[in-house]
């Protein structure tokens, strides 16, 4: 029996001494740092470009939200602008319209044919200047400008002047 045991121990000595040096050279192993492979690089740099990609789109889409907005702002206000301009413009042709049937009223009346009244119109309100030879002329001219359409108010400057 003496010599199964001798013959026993050196087999179990050789058996832990190759676990252990198994181990230690699985856990030197594992210290260390590996290079990656060249599919781990490839797969690296194909998440980087994606990420790279997303990024660019996203500033794309935003500098071309904020384009169209800018340019749905410039067409807003050129749209105001032409409101503006058109209704200026139409002002005028009403005023010189308003001037023109006030001058056509005073001429049918025949105290007031003969006279030189200046009609002049801003905005629907009517000025009249020039001689009238009465008050009461000179009231009828304010009358009558008066009822012309589009008229707001009548600043009547006749000057009555005697014959």
């Amino acid at each position: 029996m003496n010599s199964s045991v001798t013959t026993q121990r050196p087999v179990n000595r050789i058996a832990s001494i190759l676990a252990v040096s198994a181990l230690a050279l699985g856990l030197s192993a594992c210290g260390k740092n590996e290079e990656p492979t060249v599919g781990q690089r490839l797969d690296s740099t194909v998440e980087k470009t994606e990420q790279a990609a997303a990024d660019a789109r996203a500033k794309t889409e935003s500098a071309m939200n904020n384009a169209e907005n800018k340019m749905e702002q410039s067409a807003a206000n050129a749209e105001a602008t032409a409101r503006d301009a058109t209704s200026t413009a139409k002002a005028s042709i009403d005023d010189a319209t308003i001037t023109a049937k006030v001058n056509a009223t005073l001429a049918k009346d025949p105290d007031l044919s003969a006279l030189k009244i200046n009609v002049d119109t801003v905005g629907g309100k009517v000025t009249l200047n020039g001689p009238a030879p009465t008050t009461v002329a000179r009231d009828r001219a304010e009358t009558l400008a008066k009822s012309v359409e589009g008229v707001t108010a009548v600043n009547n400057q006749l000057v009555v002047t005697a014959s």
